[in-house]
């Protein structure tokens, strides 16, 4: 990123000079150019109170157009050119993450993380579902001091009766609010997955949400809350 003060007009021709030296060394780069009509860009400076910083004492249009004559060779290189003047906050966000990162819901982040009830319920959460209807592998006396982490956890939790359906359901829930977020521009999600204590569980049901949600082209990261604790699950 460059940024440049527009009275630093000789910066303008260096900038240039140094975008076509990268085109020449095959250095990929991308402009994003944001734009509005001089009317909008009035309205804007006047509802601050401010000068244009090219204006000298002059009317504000003229240092609007001198602007523009430092700025038309960036313009006409721009990759992406957005005008701003009808767009809400929101559209604008919208138009830059399809700009610069795509449409849908891919460009979706989705944290997921395991907890313990007893330790308290997240208030950071989007999502939170409760998997304390699975069998509890504490009460087996070779998991106990294992987490959802292990595998043998992990396939004693994932062939519980329920676990299956549960997540099948969860996965398509998740996926429709996903799916509707890219669209309110909403692009970080929590999911909260809570069992006892959460070591067991919450943990492996965790790790295969996530699993699942990758495949369908998802960023997914993943985190224990309790794991770190000393306490086993109870």
């Amino acid at each position: 990123a460059a940024v440049i003060d527009v009275r630093s007009r000789d910066y303008f021709d260096d900038l240039s000079a140094v975008l076509s030296h990268l085109d020449d060394l095959g250095v990929k780069t991308r402009i994003l150019f944001l734009d509005a009509s001089n009317e909008v860009l009035i309205k804007r400076y006047e509802s601050v109170r401010r000068p244009h910083p090219l204006q000298h004492g002059n009317r504000l249009i003229d240092g609007i157009l001198e602007e523009r004559d430092l700025l038309e060779n960036l313009k006409e290189r721009a990759d992406i050119v957005i005008d701003t003047s009808t767009l809400s906050i929101h559209q604008l966000s919208t138009k830059l993450y399809e700009g610069l990162l795509g449409a849908g819901p891919s460009t979706v982040s989705v944290h997921i993380f395991s907890f313990g009830f007893k330790y308290g319920i997240p208030i950071d959460a989007d999502f939170v579902a409760d998997v304390r209807f699975l069998p509890n592998p504490f009460w087996v006396p070779k998991l106990r001091s294992m987490t959802g982490r292990d595998k043998a956890v992990s396939d004693y939790v994932l062939s519980s009766e329920g676990a299956s359906e549960f997540l099948d359901a969860y996965e398509k829930a998740i996926a429709v609010a996903i799916e509707g977020y890219a669209q309110e521009d909403k692009h970080f999600v929590t999911i909260a997955i809570g069992c006892t204590g959460g070591q067991h569980r919450s943990v492996a049901i965790s790790e295969a949400l996530a699993k699942r949600l990758r495949s369908r082209g998802l960023n997914v990261s993943v985190s224990a809350r309790e794991l770190d604790n000393k306490g086993t699950e109870k």
